[in-house]
């Protein structure tokens, strides 16, 4: 074991040193092979892996739920009474039990698919394919803007429908082409001028949404993309002392890009379901 753990850190300094001869990590997945006639990429063999390894990871340490809970059990409630008090009060009280099992998805899905590039194999061992090219087993899921941009059209669609279902079809339009002046205390005809600019801002705002699966998948994807060539370059550079501070680095940008991927979908939520009863009468 004492001889093998060396030749094993000269492999993957070794692979990392090519990666950055040969301009970083791939921006786009690796073909493995077909299924049916789909690619099956190297980053979809990670996202099944990780995401298996972490039910079964969740099950064994929970268990049955018990009265006194176990250690196990004890780290997951203090996760899910930690998020709730972080999350209720933005998506409000109304919308957050359908809200809340997205939302804690979500932030344990991206945390640990953030920090698969740091186990030991991924995004190092592989085969050369017929071209004498490196094709890696495994790759970051996030670190493929496949995966982050089909997250984020699912959280959007997510959205639309706790909005739709909260807040209701007549509110949600009220919500973006409604007039918010006070029809009591503003001049009617002011009221009256009001209303195409609001139906503008409404327009706006449709497109706004339109492209929120564009930031939140562009931005997961470029932090984590940019976090695995950061690693790679340092590795290449100094293998053995210098990454350890950067993979430490990348622990927290991991976690810190769960969070926000999870807040900005609970902000968009609670924007329309987050409001007082005189507000939305």
């Amino acid at each position: 074991m004492n001889k093998l753990l060396p030749t094993v850190f000269a492999l993957i300094a070794s692979a990392s040193a090519l990666n950055a001869a040969d301009g970083g990590v791939s921006p786009s997945p690796y073909t493995l092979t077909e299924v049916f006639g789909f690619p099956l990429t190297n980053a979809m063999v990670t996202t099944w892996v990780i995401s298996i390894a972490l039910i079964i990871v969740v099950r064994l340490a929970v268990g049955k739920p018990t009265l006194i809970p176990s250690k196990g059990q004890a780290v997951m409630e203090s996760l899910i009474e930690g998020l709730r008090g972080l999350l209720e009060p933005i998506v409000g009280k109304k919308a957050f039990p359908i809200t809340f099992p997205l939302l804690i998805g979500l932030f344990l899905y991206i945390m640990v698919h953030n920090w698969s590039g740091l186990f030991p194999g991924v995004g190092v061992f592989g085969f050369y394919d017929d071209h004498g090219e490196l094709k890696y087993w495994m790759r970051p899921a996030n670190a493929d803007l496949n995966s982050t941009l089909g997250m984020a059209l699912v959280a959007m669609g997510a959205w639309l429908f706790i909005s739709l279902k909260v807040a209701g079809p007549k509110f949600f339009i009220w919500e973006l082409f409604g007039n918010k002046a006070d029809k009591v205390e503003t001049p009617k005809l002011i009221y009256i001028m009001l209303i195409p600019i609001f139906i503008g801002v409404g327009f706006i705002e449709i497109i706004s949404i339109a492209f929120r699966p564009i930031s939140l998948s562009f931005r997961l994807f470029g932090n984590v993309f940019g976090g695995e060539n950061l690693l790679v370059s340092m590795t290449g550079i100094a293998p053995y002392v210098v990454p350890a501070i950067f993979y430490f680095y990348e622990v927290l940008v991991g976690g810190v890009q769960a969070l926000i991927f999870t807040l900005l979908v609970a902000i968009y939520v609670g924007l329309m379901t987050n409001h007082d009863e005189d507000h939305a009468h």
